[in-house]
């Protein structure tokens, strides 16, 4: 696949690599943070305070693997392969903004999150670090990387069922939910305005390559 030959290609893969890897340290921070006896804030949620808690931590799992399984789908059905290596490198920087706001902001799991199901463990070793949330960032990244009508509509519908499972499961506060959504538009709109270059040129019939698609100047 030409793709696999692209520099981009392989800058936005480590750019998301590197964001995980981050948000495992950040959270491996928290862990020994609170094992040293110090404890995070925990706050009052006007949401929270006023919904029923429900124990259905898998469905904002099993809806975030959904939310990927059906942006890949897009990517293949609408052809969208040439901008890969910017839906990486997006994905990566929130990851990576991520991963810092969990140190600056080091609040605590909100009272009664009975922690996520065993089958998924909340894709992370240590379900600690809730600002903003990964859940929601990236599925509204989906959300927002999407053109076509039926996906965006699939995705949101995504966007709305883990919303909503986190907020019965306690799993975030309204502030990171919220936040999540607010910080995946703003890398978006940084991603169109400075980093068109990873989008690359779809390779025609008689072109056997990518190409880059050349700055506007």
């Amino acid at each position: 696949m030409l793709l696999l030959k692209n520099k981009y290609f392989y800058i936005g893969v480590t750019t998301l690599v590197i964001g995980t890897q981050l948000n495992y340290v950040s959270q491996t921070y928290l862990h020994y943070y609170t094992n040293d006896g110090k404890n995070l804030p925990l706050l009052s949620d006007l949401v929270l305070d006023n919904i029923p808690l429900w124990d259905i931590s898998y469905i904002y799992d099993i809806f975030a693997i959904v939310s990927q399984v059906i942006f890949i789908l897009y990517i293949i059905h609408k052809d969208e392969f040439h901008k890969v290596p910017y839906f990486l490198l997006l994905s990566g920087i929130f990851q990576i903004v991520r991963a810092v706001f969990i140190i600056l902001t080091p609040l605590g799991n909100p009272p009664n999150f009975g922690g996520s199901d065993d089958i998924f463990n909340g894709f992370s070793k240590f379900e600690l670090g809730v600002y903003p949330s990964g859940h929601i960032g990236i599925a509204f990244l989906y959300f927002l990387f999407a053109n076509n009508k039926t996906y965006k509509n699939l995705l949101l519908l995504c966007v709305i069922i883990i919303t909503a499972a986190l907020f019965l499961s306690r799993a975030h506060y309204s502030i990171d939910v919220l936040s999540g959504i607010f910080f995946a538009y703003a890398i978006k709109a940084f991603g169109d305005k400075y980093c068109t270059i990873f989008i690359l040129h779809k390779a025609n019939k008689e072109e056997d390559k990518i190409h880059i698609i050349p700055e506007n100047k």
